[in-house]
């Protein structure tokens, strides 16, 4: 007959799996507090690169609202419109919401099918990054087709496509349902270019963002505008 088994060397077994448990939760926590402290590298974006020559200053919200005028397309690179961020965005913040928004710098990182919107703030005098992955939707509406922008980062993990990826903070990919944290920010930088945001999304279509740029289409001609000008 076999003898019963000792409770306690079953107790002892469970208690040094739960510890073990904790203990690679613990290192998972504080490596993942470790990459939010360490902002995300910025040296890829053209503009931050001192070699990279200064574009012509451009008022875009002109240059949209010519290229609406014109019924012609229009190409904004990565490097002037992060040129034109940090020429504006000190000013807006000032201007605008006096001391609500507090951010150094804004950043857009374009690659295919999305942008990432970088804010950067500081932290007991160091630089703290959060980001946002966006992508742009053409939807049907009583008016036509509207552009619109989507949280669009692609899944988290390949094998398992939900959670989605949703931006970063620091350097730490975060699933999209974390962005709660950093949407109130967000929405006001939304406030403070909400002129430009309205022309590009209401006033143009077909959107599509590339490597380094975005190309803005101005709407189809309707069919009775299309008879009056001839």
């Amino acid at each position: 007959m076999a003898e019963p088994q000792n409770p306690s060397w079953i107790g002892g077994c469970l208690s040094k799996l739960l510890f073990l448990i904790l203990l690679v939760g613990l290192l998972g926590l504080g490596g993942a507090v470790y990459w939010v402290s360490q902002p995300q590298s910025l040296s890829d974006l053209g503009a931050n690169n001192p070699r990279v020559v200064a574009l012509p200053q451009r008022d875009l919200k002109a240059v949209v609202q010519g290229a609406i005028d014109g019924n012609s397309p229009l190409t904004l690179s990565e490097t002037e419109l992060n040129q034109w961020l940090g020429r504006t965005l000190a000013a807006r913040q000032g201007g605008l919401l006096g001391g609500k928004v507090t951010l150094d710098r804004v950043w857009i990182r374009l690659g295919r099918d999305r942008a990432e919107v970088i804010l950067v703030r500081s932290l007991w005098g160091r630089p703290f990054t959060v980001s946002m992955f966006l992508g742009v939707e053409q939807v049907d509406g009583p008016d036509g087709s509207a552009t619109v922008v989507a949280l669009h980062g692609g899944p988290y993990l390949k094998a398992f496509p939900n959670p989605p990826q949703g931006g970063r903070f620091g350097r730490l990919v975060v699933p999209q349902g974390l962005l709660v944290l950093v949407l109130p920010a967000y929405e006001r930088l939304a406030t403070v270019y909400r002129e430009e945001i309205d022309l590009c999304l209401r006033h143009m279509v077909l959107t599509r963002i590339e490597k380094g740029r975005v190309i803005l289409n101005p709407p189809e001609p309707s069919p009775q505008g299309l008879r009056q000008s001839l």
